[in-house]
């Protein structure tokens, strides 16, 4: 049986282009709950000096879920007018998906038409859960795949769809010439080797788990889309710069010093805790949408001393300095 002929995007972003780390930032709010565009683009200003390879915008920790449809465009256009700025070839990705496959084709659609998005990280649909076969992801990411006019990464977050998308599964959507990577938040290590064992050397595998980046980068990882690195770029940097020029014990150092903190802004604290480490690298991180709770004051005082630990605020890391 001939293999029908998918669509391939005019332009997209290379194995090169995605090497490296990658921030899927926070959508500030104001005091009112509304969204901060001036603080979005101070944040942007800020990240953009510290070596990352690129944005996310309306991830998981860009609260998507939490954001209207005008919303979202407008996190999208300001985020996207304040990238082009730089002018630095910043990798530019949007997050989306939906639960039905027609809703997710429209969804990405509109927005491309409306902005220059050079991906789009596509999360697994989650809720019949009991529904969502290997089979059934496999065929939602072709037809959004063949619908799209822009290239998509797969999100499998397991964490918080219960989803996940197995190695087999991966290889055989790598093969599409529209899908061009994977972010795996699953901190299943061996299950992230059988999928970059598996999949076309052109497919981008980059993990979204911060405790796990050394380990997924010596498993063949180009690098990661970590909520960590928003506020602790510089580390995470310097771990994948290690990593690159084979010194393996200091990324293993800095992973030690990334992995408690890494812990902290996503498991133990979730987005609350994020927002209030932005907030105390000197960014702006304000609060997250109910039903969402900031971060306590015991919560607040333990992500400071990790901040530090760290090396992230303070006196400047000597290794950290070193490496980059």
């Amino acid at each position: 049986m001939t293999k029908p002929e998918h669509n391939k995007p005019d332009a997209g972003l290379s194995l090169k282009e995605l090497s490296g780390v990658l921030l899927p930032i926070t959508t500030p709010f104001q005091t009112d709950g509304a969204v901060d565009g001036g603080r979005l683009r101070e944040n942007i200003r800020s990240w953009k000096n510290t070596g990352i390879v690129g944005y996310v915008v309306l991830g998981s920790t860009g609260e998507r879920v939490h954001l209207d449809e005008k919303e979202c465009l407008d996190v999208i256009v300001t985020a996207r007018e304040e990238v082009a700025i730089a002018n630095d070839g910043f990798a530019f990705i949007v997050g989306a998906g939906q639960q039905s496959t027609r809703a997710t084709i429209n969804e990405i659609n509109r927005v491309s038409a409306a902005v220059a998005v050079d991906a789009f990280l596509v999360i697994t649909p989650y809720y019949y859960k009991s529904a969502i076969t290997q089979d059934a992801l496999y065929k939602f990411y072709m037809a959004v795949a063949d619908a799209a006019h822009v290239p998509l990464i797969l999100y499998s977050m397991p964490a918080l769809t219960g989803i996940s998308l197995a190695p087999e599964t991966v290889a055989r959507l790598s093969e599409h010439a529209n899908i061009i990577g994977l972010k795996d938040s699953s901190n299943d290590m061996a299950n992230l080797a059988d999928t970059i064992r598996l999949v076309k050397n052109d497919f981008a595998v980059l993990t979204g788990n911060g405790p796990s980046l050394y380990a997924a980068l010596k498993a063949g990882a180009i690098g990661g889309i970590l909520a960590v690195g928003c506020v602790a770029p510089k580390l995470c940097v310097a771990i994948y710069k290690a990593v690159a020029s084979g010194d393996d014990e200091t990324a293993k150092e800095l992973q030690d010093k990334l992995t408690p903190l890494a812990n902290a802004v996503t498991m133990k604290y979730g987005i609350g805790g994020l927002k209030a480490a932005v907030g105390m690298i000197g960014l702006y991180g304000g609060s997250v949408r109910a039903p969402l709770e900031d971060a306590s004051e015991d919560a607040r005082q333990d992500i400071a001393r990790l901040l530090e630990a760290a090396g992230v605020i303070g006196d400047n890391d000597p290794v950290i300095d070193k490496v980059l």
